[in-house]
């Protein structure tokens, strides 16, 4: 059976307006199970993951997130089901109330055990206890394919080092010189760990070059001044010597 996203809505809305037992807590929580429920394609159960619901509800206390489901169920707007299990997450079924069709909870989803319960005029189907939601599922398998995404690195080309040495403040020789030499190695850092950012690696290249120009002349002028105060001491001679001193 399909829900009717925008007359459920309203129905829920004209509930919650003669509820005054109702806080903005309930409400964000009752928003993000419906999202949820949404995303699932309003198929029930669907698997609850607190940490996230309170993100998604932007409940700050476990006590009021937990105290908040329950009072949802008790009143009902939801069917919560714990697990008690920290590796299972509890189960949820969101309630259809829109008048205009069948108020029977969609058991479409093919996980329910066949008991089920009335509250008032909604129908509500128990499922399993081990029951995991779809998209849950797919969740996590976005999240994971991200993280994937995000950690692969791609090396540059030339072309794209030499404009980013450019606007670095540096030169083509310099951007060359870096490209051929993570290239030559497999765009690995000491040789031995995978590079994530080249162009971080590219600005601690361009800080060693000028410290290491800044050095050599440093050095350059040192050997300079060392040999012309040597050739001047050489030079140095004494026009008052007496002559008559034997040697």
């Amino acid at each position: 059976m399909k829900v009717n996203y925008i007359k459920h809505l309203e129905a829920v809305f004209n509930k919650i307006n003669e509820d005054e037992r109702l806080t903005t807590s309930h409400l964000s929580l009752y928003y993000s199970l419906f999202h949820m429920w949404n995303l699932s394609k309003f198929n029930n159960p669907i698997s609850i993951c607190r940490s996230e619901q309170m993100k998604l509800s932007k409940i700050g206390s476990a006590n009021t997130y937990t105290r908040c489901l329950k009072q949802l169920d008790e009143w009902g707007y939801i069917q919560y089901l714990p697990s008690y299990n920290p590796l299972k997450g509890s189960l949820v079924n969101l309630y259809n109330f829109d008048n205009s069709t069948d108020k029977g909870c969609d058991n479409s989803s093919g996980n329910s055990s066949g008991n089920s319960s009335d509250k008032g005029s909604v129908r509500v189907v128990r499922p399993s206890i081990n029951s995991l939601n779809n998209i849950n599922k797919e969740t996590i398998k976005h999240t994971n394919k991200e993280k994937v995404k995000k950690n692969f690195f791609h090396p540059p080309q030339l072309s794209e080092v030499k404009d980013f040495f450019l606007e670095i403040k540096s030169t083509h020789d310099q951007a060359e010189q870096f490209f051929n030499h993570f290239q030559s190695n497999g765009w690995l850092v000491g040789g031995k760990a995978k590079m994530k950012d080249w162009k971080a690696a590219a600005k601690n290249w361009v800080k060693r070059a000028q410290k290491f120009e800044r050095d050599a002349l440093n050095l350059s002028k040192g050997a300079e001044k060392s040999k012309s105060t040597s050739t001047q001491d050489r030079l140095h001679t004494n026009q008052n010597k007496d002559y008559n001193i034997p040697l």
